[in-house]
């Protein structure tokens, strides 16, 4: 098995075998209901909280917020606004409030699962990176709507690779330029967000598919295949690089090694990572701050790398792993059967450089968004957002653009900033209520004490009853 074909072989399997799955009301006397958006409460009041700005990079203390329906109808200082006696008040002295967390990338194949985890974990908005139209669209659909419990969503549907594509299940091959633009017109009529490209792709197709999804107005995204530099595919207008790909060669090429660029595999330059300590700090930043000139967003996912780094064969065989109890008996069995333990040791001397890499991304000013591939071995729904988030943070990345990379700049990446992304008055109130301030220490916005759904208030009693919940669907 070649070096990162696993990954492929594990999403193919499992999004062969994924499907839309009916989730129950939450049920328990009193608690929230999975419903449509027109049966959200009336109307909160929450009084006393600071309001975290993540767009300015402040908090603003004592602030009432006025919750209407779905959305924030009102925010102020607590002595000018005021309450309403049908409101519901909740008290938010020594608590922050803050936009709801995004995943960026994302392969949801255990909807009733990991819609509970992400929702307890303050996870609002999620990007589906790659499964067939007729999944993702019906996903996105009773996701957005309130039917089934869980984040809204953004979908790639199928993914455009090469022939034969890698992940068989989930993607459209394509072998010629006219095969290629011919494709993202498919895709755009049947209603997808973005365009995925993938690893096979020969460079002409890759550039026909990148410049057709420009022209009818969807952004490109995905991985940089291997048969094109990963300067030249960010020029061409690949609007997000996804898992760092195409980045070791740069490193290769800055350390003075011939490159050989051609198409059929995937992440064949994960050797070079190794070995960042050793290339010219000037050359990098330099080649760094012309991607930032290209327009181009990173979702570097380095939680993926190091998830399979700390999960142990021995852990995956008698489940001692950490959240164990969160990961259904399907999903784990695909983590055991595409299990490479050889990959170990090479992805515990990748993700440190690679999170390393990510801080001098943010000081090139590259552009990043929070992602964690969310299927691949040892990523947990919902948990390993905060995770990634952390190891930026370690990196040196401030907490604030930390927390920025998982609201407000994929909100905007996504074209959704005008619905979500900060807390601001006539956004959607997908909001998370923190005990502490995570402009301070990015740990704290997983000090969650309640959640905000489009309106609809889960306490942290009812999060509580979602984990159980989920707990249960993961034993099924």
């Amino acid at each position: 098995m070649t070096v990162r074909s696993w990954r492929a072989v594990l999403l193919t399997a499992m999004l062969a075998t994924s499907a839309i799955q009916s989730t129950s009301a939450i049920g328990a006397a009193g608690r929230p209901q999975t419903a449509s958006p027109t049966e959200v409460p009336a109307g909160y009041a929450i009084t006393g909280v600071a309001v975290v700005d993540v767009e300015k990079g402040l908090v603003r203390p004592d602030q009432t917020v006025i919750v209407s329906g779905d959305r924030i109808e009102r925010i102020g200082p607590r002595a000018a606004v005021p309450v309403q006696k049908n409101l519901r008040v909740i008290d938010g002295r020594g608590q922050f409030l803050m936009p709801g967390l995004m995943d960026a990338h994302v392969h949801f194949a255990d909807p009733p699962v990991f819609g509970r985890l992400m929702i307890a974990n303050g996870v609002l908005t999620v990007r589906d990176m790659g499964q067939p139209n007729e999944s993702a669209l019906a996903l996105r659909s009773a996701l957005n709507s309130g039917a089934m419990l869980g984040p809204e969503m953004v979908v790639t549907g199928w993914i455009l690779d090469g022939v034969p594509p890698l992940v068989a299940q989930a993607s459209i091959g394509v072998k010629t330029p006219d095969e290629g633009r011919a494709a993202v017109r498919k895709q755009a009529e049947a209603g997808v967000d973005q365009i995925k490209v993938y690893s096979t792709l020969e460079k002409d197709v890759f550039l026909a598919i990148v410049d057709e999804a420009k022209r009818v107005g969807l952004k490109p995204v995905g991985h940089v295949p291997e048969s094109v530099y990963v300067e030249d595919a960010a020029t061409a207008g690949l609007r997000s690089i996804e898992h760092l790909h195409g980045f070791g060669k740069l490193l290769g090429r800055l350390l003075g090694e011939a490159i050989v660029l051609k198409a059929g595999g995937i992440g064949t330059d994960i050797d070079f990572w190794p070995r960042l300590a050793g290339v010219n700090r000037d050359a990098l930043r330099a080649a760094l701050r012309r991607i930032a000139a290209s327009g181009a967003t990173l979702c570097p996912t380095v939680m993926t790398f190091k998830a399979f780094a700390d999960l142990s064969e021995s852990a995956l065989a008698a489940r001692t792993y950490p959240l164990s109890e969160y990961v259904s008996p399907v999903v784990e069995g695909y983590w055991k059967a595409f299990w490479v333990p050889s990959q170990r040791t090479l992805m515990e001397k990748t993700w440190p450089p690679m999170a390393s890499f990510v801080a001098a991304l943010h000081r090139a000013g590259v552009p990043l968004m929070v992602g964690t591939d969310l299927l691949m071995a040892g990523v947990v729904a919902g948990h390993s957002v905060h995770e990634e988030m952390a190891l930026w943070q370690e990196a040196g990345i401030p907490a604030i653009d930390v927390l920025r990379s998982a609201t407000i700049v994929p909100a905007r990446f996504m074209g959704r900033d005008g619905r979500v992304g900060t807390v601001a008055e006539g956004k959607v109130a997908s909001v998370v209520l923190v005990r502490a301030n995570p402009l301070e220490n990015i740990r704290n916005a997983q000090q969650i004490e309640g959640v905000f759904l489009r309106g609809r208030y889960y306490d942290r009693a009812d999060l509580d009853q979602v984990l159980k919940e989920a707990k249960g669907l993961a034993r099924r």
